[in-house]
């Protein structure tokens, strides 16, 4: 992801200690810092990472102006008179720097700089291992969606056999002099099924739940709060696990992807205002790419955000490619060391590095590659299922309308 992306900026002003005055300007939050540029000259008075800072304070500076204060080191930074409210700047700087703080502690701070070509692809694989998997829950939900489409079709065509008797009886009613039926006492009324629970939505697997700073429709308070994927639609939480609202796939009308950490969520409704969300996260990278495989043909990605989109989506067969190409290049040159890939006259610095993939880094490497492959036969014979089911679906459909329409007839006789 690029560093200079900006996520969010607002206008303010800048207490400047060297000469003692308040400057006014805009600031800036970028993926890893945080800069202040001044209105007038332009010049760039504040840069520095979010992981160099030490404390994010909302204080009052001479008792008059509420201000936010950024400890950086041993340098105390000032901002004052921020749009659109201290509180929206506060939360979403915080947002910020606690995720960047949790992902340096993630990644380990004793760490080599350098990581090998092996710890690299090793990454690469275990990111599609995960989107892999995601994919399989969501395929999953939706074959148990087409086992309730079916069940709901068995028991309309059951529903459609009580009809037809019933349309039997009223053309040729047993009271009627020409009827070779008996006389017949009335049917006893049949307790009606009550219909299952439905499951529990808590019960429903979370593909993913990362913290998020959320507005709702145009309130320009920003909070924080948490959003969960699920394989059926998504959640909105706030601060204190309070659900605020459950969106079903279908309830969604379209969500916007702003920039690659900003989105919108919107229902729309007639005759009242739309239901919408925003949210921005540190972590949103990770959720728009679930969101686009489940809601595919409502999700836009405005003009700051096409770059992040043609990133993605450009090269994923040039990618793959070249992580199963070079797999196979990997574990060769771990295995056989000695016989490097190609001619020694054309060996290129690239080719050299081949051989310091060490054996526990072939080994890892050819343990996720099986992986993949059993999620990949999983998901192909799921998909297989979910084509029997949908020819089954088409079928009962079109015998259910033949029905309907063939019963329609009959009882327009009758009237």
């Amino acid at each position: 992801m690029n560093e200079d992306i900006r996520i969010h900026s607002w206008p303010c002003s800048y207490y400047l200690d060297t000469n003692k005055q308040w400057i006014p300007g805009k600031l800036s939050l970028t993926p890893v810092s945080i800069r202040f540029t001044a209105d007038k000259s332009g010049e760039l008075l504040v840069d520095f990472r979010l992981s160099g800072i030490s404390e994010i304070k909302k204080e009052s500076s001479h008792l008059i102006f509420s201000s936010l204060t950024i400890l950086e080191k041993s340098t105390k930074h000032w901002f004052s008179s921020l749009q659109p409210n201290r509180n929206v700047v506060f939360n979403i700087l915080e947002h910020f720097w606690r995720e960047q703080l949790l992902s340096n502690r993630e990644a380990g701070a004793g760490a080599p700089l350098e990581s090998s070509k092996g710890k690299e692809l090793t990454g690469m694989l275990e990111g599609s291992q995960k989107r892999l998997e995601d994919t399989a829950k969501v395929l999953h939900s939706q074959g148990e969606q087409f086992d309730n489409i079916m069940r709901g079709l068995h028991k309309i065509e059951g529903d459609m056999d009580v009809a037809d008797r019933l349309l039997t009886e009223l053309e040729s009613p047993s009271w009627w002099p020409f009827s070779t039926k008996l006389w017949k006492t009335p049917l006893e009324a049949k307790p009606k099924e009550s219909p299952a629970a439905p499951a529990a939505k808590s019960q429903e697997g979370i593909l993913l739940r990362i913290p998020v700073i959320l507005t709702h429709r145009t309130d320009s308070n920003a909070k924080p709060g948490k959003l969960a994927l699920l394989p059926s639609g998504l959640e909105i939480w706030d601060c204190n696990s309070q659900l605020l609202q459950r969106f079903e796939t279908r309830d969604v009308d379209d969500i916007r992807v702003h920039t690659p950490y900003e989105i919108s969520i919107r229902q729309r409704f007639i005759g009242k205002p739309d239901n919408s969300y925003r949210l921005l996260a540190a972590r949103m990278p990770e959720v728009i790419p679930i969101l686009e495989m489940q809601f595919s043909k409502k999700i836009q990605f405005l003009e700051d955000a096409l770059g992040f989109a043609g990133a993605r989506k450009s090269p994923p067969a040039d990618l793959g490619t070249s992580i199963w190409q070079a797999a196979t290049g990997f574990l060769g040159a771990a295995a056989n060391p000695g016989f490097p890939a190609g001619s020694e006259e054309g060996m290129d610095k690239e080719q050299l590095q081949l051989q310091k993939v060490s054996q526990e880094e072939a080994k890892e490497l050819r343990q996720i590659l099986k992986k993949l492959k059993g999620l990949a036969l999983e998901t192909e014979a799921e998909l297989e299922r979910q084509d029997e089911a949908l020819d089954s679906i088409g079928s009962s459909v079109d015998r259910a309308t033949l029905t309907i329409e063939r019963q329609n007839r009959r009882m327009r006789k009758l009237t």
